[in-house]
């Protein structure tokens, strides 16, 4: 099944954008009277019918809306610096979709190795991943921000900081409480500095691990993620 995404989807009649309509058109050779199936990432299937199968500007009418069934009862966020590898950082992305997450933010901190991250390219990717899984949430990825800007946002949730320290023995399975809305910091490949650390834990934010074993930046953010997703199964 293909699942196609229309952010800005209209009733009960909208063009799709070119890509999309040559996608649908010319790629997937669709015709007038066949029958796709749209989200608009924000919680809502359509099914809907092509009424001018127009390969600039394909016309779709919708037949049916449903609301998704990939509803959480709780908001996952997490701020993460991106990888000096940017693939690694794209698989991540993929991944966190997949597993179910609300929120990204690229943090810049002082040991990253990246500091510069193209929205619209890692955007891209959050949409194949959400459609290869056929969900109906997109999440949301914000711009680029600095640590101390993520540690002083408001937040009413569980604050972590994922950090790998001999002193730090919470385990995130074990302090997260089930159905709280959590944020959880991840850093760079050479970690936090012990003054970040001190100024997230001024902010509220609670030191913990994510196992035994190091973890590379985006497999401990696929862990976290899923931990969390897992918890609250």
């Amino acid at each position: 099944m293909n699942l196609f995404y229309a952010p800005d989807i209209v009733e009960p009649n909208f063009v799709l954008s070119s890509e999309e309509s040559k996608h649908i058109i010319r790629v997937l050779r669709k015709s007038e009277g066949d029958s796709v199936l749209f989200t608009d990432g924000k919680g809502y299937f359509y099914n809907c019918i092509i009424k001018e199968a127009n390969p600039k500007k394909c016309l779709i009418e919708i037949a049916k809306k449903k609301k998704g069934e990939d509803k959480r009862n709780f908001l996952l966020h997490i701020a993460i610096a991106p990888t000096k590898n940017i693939s690694r950082f794209e698989w991540f992305l993929e991944k966190t979709t997949e597993v179910g997450i609300d929120c990204i933010t690229p943090i810049i901190c002082s040991h990253s190795e990246r500091k510069e991250v193209k929205i619209d390219r890692l955007n891209k990717v959050i949409t194949s991943a959400m459609k290869q899984s056929l969900s109906s949430h997109h999440p949301l990825l914000e711009k680029k921000t600095s640590f101390k800007e993520i540690i002083n946002i408001q937040f009413s949730g569980d604050k972590f900081i994922a950090y790998i320290d001999n002193n730090v023995s919470l385990e995130l399975s074990k302090v997260y409480m089930q159905g709280s809305d959590a944020i959880i910091l991840i850093g760079p490949e050479g970690d936090f500095s012990p003054e970040e650390v001190a100024e997230a834990v001024s902010q509220g934010f609670v030191p913990v691990m994510l196992g035994k074993s190091r973890l590379r930046t985006e497999t401990a953010g696929i862990v976290a993620c899923h931990t969390i997703n897992l918890l609250n199964s």
